[in-house]
């Protein structure tokens, strides 16, 4: 007997490869998607989607909204992508009975500043930490600010605005520079909120590693650690390469993943995915961040999954459709979205682990600010032994802004091969293969502003 097609709530900022990879996946599954974006709710279906139009900043009145568009109707799971959509989503799912991570916990995750403090409660190691006004900017020798640490904005994400600063110069430096850009049209229209505070750290040194996680009513599930090979150590944080499987010893990634275990159950996530960050050095692991959510942009597609299952039976939970597309992907590797979907509608992922061979990404990094006019040397990135896919999703003639400021990549690389450090060299080899041209914005004066140094220029009628 065939069950009714399973129905998914997608939140998401906007729509993109990653959705795309979402939509492929459903149709795969006979899953339908309803997405929930943060458009313009006066376009009426610009991009002809039917998405539900709501604003990811009043995440109640964004579930509420949701309710009373779906009038009922059945959904069968929720997911989120990104950091702001995740606390409608928990919202949304609490009113419909979903099981997803209570709104308490993913507004933990998303506040800086509310994560450490669950951290050192928990009595996970924690650098010290304090919250500042950036106006008026405080002494830092009469807080006791000690060197070298690190300054971030409390709810940013891609290490947008993190700024290391060794001494007291730099630390004025610095929360000038982030004061500036919490300030921007740009920040603002986010309409995040104490956007006027920053978070103050110690400077943890060691490797950074990331781990991928889903949880399933609270019991946690790593599906893959990586290694970042580039040392991130400032004064910018800006990502390069992710690289899977790690190649730290066992022990210290049995370490990571018990933190990784420790810290999504101290903060109060149950159950949908996990994305979570490290330091590691002498001393132990230090968790960096959590997030209720999966990995960022494209980095998703590094990840690919084969099933291990034996058994021949097919759960009677699956449609006619998804049976077969179940029965051919026994042989078949799977990405993380089309994961991350099944246990959403809670199709069985028991039995799909990450495949053997090791893969890596690259964000391409933005060398410096600018309109980005031109790329070179693609075909031979693109053709570079070991490189799977390229994408540069950076749009020609746009203004394009590099860390601290910044927040998106130029685009993405991707590779796979016998061994993680064979991987990290395909990345290498392909980027250098690639010139960017980015030309400096040339500062415009506002028209009504501009005073002319001749007095007649400026009467009544004249023209400027």
């Amino acid at each position: 007997m065939e069950n009714s097609s399973k129905r998914l709530l997608l939140f998401t900022n906007k729509l993109g490869y990653q959705t795309r990879s979402f939509e492929e996946a459903a149709q795969k599954l006979s899953v339908e998607i309803t997405y929930v974006s943060d458009r313009c709710h006066k376009l009426e279906d610009p991009w002809g989607d039917r998405a539900i139009p709501v604003h990811f900043e009043a995440p109640q009145a964004a579930a509420a909204t949701i309710i009373d568009i779906l009038e009922g109707k059945k959904i069968d799971g929720i997911l989120a992508l990104g950091d702001r959509p995740v606390v409608a989503a928990a919202y949304a799912a609490r009113d419909l009975g979903i099981p997803y991570n209570h709104p308490t916990a993913v507004e933990a995750c998303r506040s800086k500043l509310r994560m450490r403090e669950v951290f050192r409660e928990a009595d996970l190691r924690n650098p010290w930490f304090r919250t500042i006004n950036l106006t008026p900017l405080p002494e830092p020798a009469l807080l006791g600010i000690s060197y070298p640490c690190v300054l971030k904005p409390l709810s940013l994400s891609a290490s947008q605005g993190v700024v290391r600063a060794n001494n007291r110069e730099e630390f004025v430096a610095a929360s000038q520079r982030i004061r500036q850009l919490l300030e921007s049209p740009e920040v603002r229209a986010t309409r995040e909120t104490n956007l006027d505070q920053i978070l103050v750290e110690g400077y943890i040194p060691g490797r950074e590693v990331a781990l991928e996680g889903l949880m399933t009513e609270g019991i946690f599930r790593t599906l893959a650690i990586f290694d970042k090979p580039d040392l991130l150590e400032g004064p910018f944080f800006e990502e390069s390469i992710y690289v899977t499987p790690s190649s730290l010893p066992e022990s210290q990634q049995h370490a990571i993943e018990s933190c990784a275990r420790e810290s999504a159950i101290v903060i109060g996530l149950t159950h949908g995915p996990v994305h979570a960050e490290f330091r590691v050095n002498d001393d132990g692991i230090w968790p960096l961040e959590i997030a209720a959510r999966p990995i960022g942009g494209l980095c998703a597609r590094a990840l690919r999954f084969k099933n291990d299952a034996r058994s021949s039976g097919i759960s009677s939970q699956f449609s006619a459709d998804a049976s077969r597309a179940y029965i051919k992907d026994r042989q078949d590797s799977i990405g993380l979205e089309e994961l991350l979907l099944r246990h959403a509608v809670n199709f069985p992922v028991s039995d799909w682990t990450r495949e053997a061979s090791a893969s890596g990404v690259m964000m391409i990094p933005v060398p410096h600010s600018g309109t980005f006019e031109r790329v070179e040397g693609e075909h031979t990135a693109r053709t570079t032994p070991g490189i799977t896919d390229m994408l540069i999703t950076a749009r020609l003639h746009d203004y394009v802004a590099a860390w601290p400021e910044g927040a998106s990549y130029l685009g993405f690389l991707f590779s796979k091969a016998e061994t993680p450090k064979e991987a990290e060299e395909a990345l290498r080899c392909a980027h250098k293969e690639l010139r960017f041209t980015l030309i400096a914005r040339l500062p415009v004066q506002h028209p009504t502003r501009h005073v002319s140094q001749n007095p007649a220029d400026n009467s009544p009628g004249s023209r400027n």
